[in-house]
């Protein structure tokens, strides 16, 4: 069994729901004096981070991994013990001393539209970690842009195949630390606005960009995903959901089905079906790791989402 690292973020997720209209209560001409507060309903606290949503799915789908991250010795217990009962390696998560774990504040009012801030806290010592020795396959997920460029040179002087999601940390990461991450990796994955964004930043053409990465994954969100090598196209639908409860992390539970079908060497386009279908369990849950499911539930929706293939997932 193949042995995966995921490195990028842990952090606390504190979701507050705003029943009004941002719009309502801001004035455009006031907005360089903006002073406002919100009287929210809702408060849940969630355990997230990159690292994290995207290991939890994984395990869900029985696939062991090691996650790479810090996170603070002030806070991080809960969320310590809650990693390790659905089985996930938490060996090389370094305890920051004196620090919390990373957090994000976000209110969403009741037109989607959401104001957030991000403590980085621990965070900012994922810089002086390593990917370690036993590895075959790094998910270089979101942290600090000088973090993922350290842990993707490591995974090139392994000679390791790694997937590079650069998401959250693109506004911060230079040209070149993008052009560094896309060179030489296995997989590049972002929704359509990031891959615009990338291939904008970098200068690249999209040819360009399949000339230094073997597969190229664009998420679409309710119009499903595309893979594309050098030779090919593959367009993965999507997945009927029972309610739409919160979007947050579809993406990375996404990753988590494609990398648990890549890790197998199944065909891209059962990857891509596994990615679907793991996206859909999680957009039906409030928060990005409280989702869940059976062998039997996953291999359900997948047959009856993609009728086509006779694959069953097994773990």
């Amino acid at each position: 069994m193949k042995h995966i690292v995921i490195t990028g973020s842990l952090a606390f997720d504190y979701i507050m729901d705003f029943p009004g209209s941002y719009a309502d209560n801001i004035l455009p001409d006031k907005i360089k004096t903006l002073s406002v507060s919100f009287l929210v309903k809702n408060l849940n606290k969630n355990f997230g981070g990159t690292a994290g949503n995207i290991a939890y799915t994984l395990a869900l789908l029985h696939k062991k991994s090691t996650i790479v991250s810090s996170a603070g010795e002030k806070d991080f217990d809960e969320y310590l013990a809650h990693l390790k009962k659905v089985g996930i390696d938490t060996t090389a998560i370094k305890r920051v001393t004196n620090e919390y774990t990373a957090t994000a504040y976000i209110m969403t009012d009741k037109d989607n539209c959401q104001i957030a801030g991000f403590y980085p806290g621990a965070m900012l010592h994922d810089e002086v970690l390593t990917i370690g020795d036993s590895i075959d396959f790094l998910v270089a997920a979101p942290t600090t842009p000088k973090a993922m460029e350290q842990f993707i040179q490591q995974a090139k002087a392994k000679k390791v195949a790694y997937l590079y999601d650069p998401a959250q940390a693109l506004a911060l990461s230079t040209p070149e630390q993008l052009k560094k991450g896309i060179t030489g990796a296995e997989i590049v994955i972002g929704n359509d606005y990031e891959i615009a964004l990338i291939l904008e930043r970098t200068r690249l053409s999209k040819e360009e960009l399949l000339s230094n990465a073997n597969i190229l994954i664009t998420t679409l969100g309710d119009k499903g995903s595309s893979i594309e090598t050098k030779d090919k196209k593959i367009d993965i639908g999507i997945v009927k959901v029972k309610k739409v409860t919160d979007p947050t992390g579809a993406g990375d539970a996404y990753i988590a089905g494609f990398v648990a079908g890549y890790t197998r060497q199944l065909p891209l386009q059962i990857c891509g079906q596994l990615g679907a279908t793991a996206a859909s369990f999680a957009i039906e849950a409030y928060g990005t790791q409280n989702h869940t499911f059976t062998k039997e539930a996953f291999n359900d929706r997948y047959k009856e989402s993609f009728k086509g293939d006779s694959f069953i997932l097994r773990i």
